[in-house]
């Protein structure tokens, strides 16, 4: 089944125009993230000493999730999907399946915008309508929070703490936002791959440079291998924190 999503835009189209090495080493090196984290930190790894966190952004997508969740079924992994508000809405019953699935549902906000630049009002709501829309679909509120592009403010981490949620970024990622193979896609996770990384992928081409999310599946199993070679099991987020804790 191919997961088809509208025609590129310009803006899309001229990406691709810069090779792809350039644009990872763009992405690897951005000094502005890494200043905003510095600014504003949240947790990027999790203190695990034998398992790795797969997460899973902007879902849940009826045209990709139920791909993710099979390709994870199969590869005895457990993940964290942080997700949007708006999409749980439309589509609770995904939602519940994949809480059914063993796998952790966390908070995206309730739509895919930069809510380190909304006003106070506006981001409380994204955490606030979000998390509601969440608790109404599975019966549960999320108690972790990724914000879109990985941008927070001090006002944005404030607004967490007010509302019970820990602020979650990532340690590696498999830039599945763009058009890429399943073989890149879990080459780049590699690279960074060690007790306690939290991985950034994600589970719909809604928000990316790409047209489908093929890519992203195949790469889970890859992934999976690569862990278990190394010794490492593929747990939720909020697991991998509670055995340490214990």
């Amino acid at each position: 089944m191919r997961l088809t999503y509208p025609r590129m835009s310009a803006r899309r189209q001229l990406r691709r125009a810069i090779p792809q090495p350039v644009r990872q080493r763009l992405y690897d090196w951005s000094p502005s993230r890494k200043r905003r984290w510095r600014e504003v930190p949240g947790l990027e790894n999790a203190p695990a000493a034998a398992s790795v966190v797969l997460t899973f952004d902007d879902g849940p997508d009826p045209s990709c999730t139920p791909q993710v969740l099979e390709a994870l079924n199969q590869a005895g992994a457990k993940a964290t999907f942080f997700v949007l508000g708006r999409h749980v809405a439309e589509d609770p019953g995904l939602a519940r399946e994949m809480l059914a699935e063993g796998h952790e549902l966390a908070l995206h906000g309730m739509t895919h915008r930069h809510h380190d630049q909304l006003s106070l009002e506006e981001a409380e709501a994204e955490l606030r309508d979000g998390s509601e829309a969440i608790e109404s679909a599975i019966g549960q509120r999320p108690t972790w929070y990724r914000p879109p592009f990985g941008s927070a403010s001090p006002e944005l981490a404030d607004l967490c703490v007010k509302h019970g949620l820990g602020l979650a970024y990532w340690s590696a990622w498999g830039q599945d936002w763009e058009d890429s193979s399943a073989a890149r896609i879990a080459g780049l996770v590699r690279r960074d791959l060690s007790p306690g990384t939290i991985v950034l992928l994600h589970d719909s081409a809604r928000y990316g440079q790409r047209d489908d999310a093929e890519a992203t599946v195949g790469s889970i199993p890859l992934i999976a291998a690569a862990a278990r070679k190394e010794g490492l099991e593929l747990v939720s987020l909020s697991t991998a924190v509670s055995d340490h804790a214990a």
